[in-house]
């Protein structure tokens, strides 16, 4: 459970005071007979349950508009893994397949996936609320350790 991002500290700032006001004006009704003073006491109760109603109404709305977004960021997760991979097999697909470069070819199939998965882990750590962003990639180890100081220090 984490505060950071949390909606409950917001929550909480609402709940609270109305929580209080609540039990405040329970006792002061409980405390005094006001049954006997108030002639609408009827038209209180009905105007207590459209006003429930409307904020069941209200919570279960936010609730669903809040999920549907969710949803929604992740679908466009996927879609852009989906056309990254795609992009990815249409590089390998174009590669040349004569004997006459196959060392090199391998060379750029290998470097082109570990390229991918450093990509894909840069744009999960963008997004991810994680304290710690240490995504698993493909071996790296290849790479300039120049170029890896770089890429870390841009995140």
């Amino acid at each position: 459970f984490s505060w950071k991002g949390s909606v409950f500290p917001k929550a909480l700032a609402w709940s609270v005071p109305c929580t209080a006001l609540t039990v405040f004006l329970h006792r002061a009704f409980a405390s005094f007979d006001f049954r006997d003073r108030l002639t609408s006491f009827e038209a209180a109760i009905n105007i207590f349950g459209g006003f429930t109603f409307i904020l069941g109404f209200l919570l279960v709305f936010r609730s669903q508009q809040a999920y549907a977004r969710w949803w929604e960021g992740c679908t466009l997760l996927q879609r852009m893994r989906g056309e990254w991979i795609n992009a990815f097999s249409c590089c390998l697909a174009f590669c040349d397949t004569s004997n006459d470069l196959r060392e090199e070819v391998t060379f750029f199939r290998h470097r082109l996936v570990r390229l991918t998965s450093m990509l894909y882990g840069a744009a999960l750590s963008e997004i991810s609320e994680m304290r710690s962003n240490a995504f698993e990639y493909f071996d790296i180890d290849d790479f300039a350790s120049e170029s890896l100081d770089f890429l870390e220090g841009t995140s």
